[in-house]
C-alpha cells in the first residue's frame, strides 16, 4: 500500500502564524506617508517701496546733475520731413540748465548718462555720444514717429519742461526687417564683404529697427509714453525695478489734475500711479513678466492718441 507523504508540523505551523498576521489578503498600503515633497511655486507679492538706497548714493555722488532742466531739440529728421533710404540718421542738440549733466557711457562701467530714442512704439534705444549721429538702420518704408528724451544712468527720465520732444517722418525705400544691414558689431554687411577701409573708425551708435510704422499721433492730446521696465534684470538688478514713462499734455490726479496712469504686471489685478515719478516695486519672482502701461481718463476710460498711450513690454527677471 502507498504511504503518503506527510507535511512538516513546524511548516504548517508557521504558514498559519503568516496568513494570520496579513489578515489573509494584499497587505494595505493606503496609509503609508510618502516621502517625496514636491516644491510649492513661488508666489509673487509685488509692493512699492521707497527709491533704493543705492540710488540714493548714487545721485548724492553726481552732484547737481539730477537737478538739471536739459532741454532737446531734434535735428533730423526733421518733422514731417520724407528720408530716403533705410537708414535714419538721428541728430539732437542739448540745451537747457545743464549742471554738468551730458550724454556719455563709462567705458568702465559701461553705464552713464544717455538719451532714450523710440521709433514708433518700440522700447528706447539709449544714445550716449551725441557728438555724432545715432543711426536707426533698416527702417521699414512708410510713415514713422521719433520721440526722444533725456535720462539718468539708472534710466530715470528727466520730466522738465523741453525735455521730451517728438517728430513724424516719412521714409521711401526703407529696408528689410528680415534682412538686417548691420552685424552685431554694429558694422555694415557691405564693409564686412569690402575691401577694409585704409582708416576704420569706430562703428557708430545705432540699431536694426524690426518693422514698425507710426500711429496716428496727435502731438496736442495726452501721450503716455512708456520708458521703463525693459530687456533683463539680473543680480541686483533685478529687485526692486522701476517703472518710469513720459506724460505729454497731461497732468495726473497727484498733481493737481484728471488723469491716472493705470499698471498691470502678469495678471495681477491692476494698480494706479497718481504722480508723474517713478515707483519701484520690490518681490520680483525668476522668469518672464508682462508690463502694461495704461493713461486713464477722469472717468477710468483709457485715452487714444496713435496706440501709444497703451502700452505692454515683456521683461526676464533672473534672481
Amino acid at each position: 500500500m502507498r504511504r503518503l507523504k506527510t507535511f512538516p508540523l513546524f511548516l504548517l505551523i508557521a504558514s498559519l502564524i503568516s496568513l494570520a498576521a496579513c489578515g489573509g489578503s494584499t497587505p494595505d498600503n493606503s496609509n503609508t506617508t510618502a516621502t517625496t515633497q514636491v516644491t510649492p511655486p513661488q508666489t509673487q507679492v509685488l509692493k512699492v517701496i521707497p527709491r533704493p538706497q543705492a540710488i540714493l548714493d548714487l545721485m548724492k555722488a553726481r552732484g547737481e546733475q539730477d537737478e538739471a532742466k536739459p532741454a532737446l531739440k531734434i535735428v533730423s529728421p526733421a518733422n514731417n520731413s520724407t528720408i530716403n533710404g533705410s537708414t535714419v540718421e538721428v541728430k539732437l542738440a542739448l540745451t537747457g540748465d545743464l549742471k554738468g549733466y551730458m550724454p556719455h557711457k563709462d567705458p568702465a562701467t559701461g553705464k552713464g548718462n544717455h538719451i532714450h530714442v523710440i521709433l514708433d512704439n518700440q522700447p528706447y534705444e539709449a544714445y550716449y555720444e551725441l557728438g555724432q549721429p545715432f543711426e536707426l538702420r533698416n527702417v521699414v518704408a512708410g510713415k514713422h514717429t521719433l520721440r526722444v528724451f533725456p535720462s539718468r544712468p539708472w534710466h530715470e527720465s528727466f520730466k522738465n519742461e523741453g525735455a521730451f520732444q517728438i517728430a513724424v517722418f516719412t521714409v521711401k525705400g526703407g529696408g528689410d526687417a528680415a534682412k538686417p544691414t548691420t552685424t552685431n558689431s554694429g558694422q555694415t554687411v557691405a564693409a564686412n564683404k569690402a575691401t577694409p577701409a585704409a582708416s576704420p573708425q569706430l562703428p557708430r551708435e545705432g540699431k536694426d529697427m524690426p518693422s514698425s510704422s507710426a500711429g496716428e499721433v496727435d502731438p496736442a492730446k495726452p501721450l503716455l509714453t512708456y520708458s521703463r521696465p525693459k530687456g533683463e534684470y539680473k543680480g541686483a538688478d533685478a529687485d526692486p525695478i522701476m517703472i518710469d514713462f513720459w506724460l505729454s499734455n497731461a497732468k495726473l490726479k497727484g498733481d493737481g489734475g484728471d488723469y491716472r496712469v493705470r499698471y498691470t504686471i502678469d495678471n495681477d489685478e491692476p494698480r494706479f500711479i497718481d504722480k508723474w515719478e517713478p515707483i519701484w516695486l520690490s518681490g520680483w519672482i525668476s522668469g518672464k513678466h508682462t508690463v502694461r502701461l495704461e493713461l486713464l481718463d477722469k472717468d477710468g476710460r483709457p485715452v487714444e492718441n496713435g496706440g501709444y498711450n497703451t502700452t505692454s513690454r515683456e521683461i526676464t527677471v533672473v534672481r
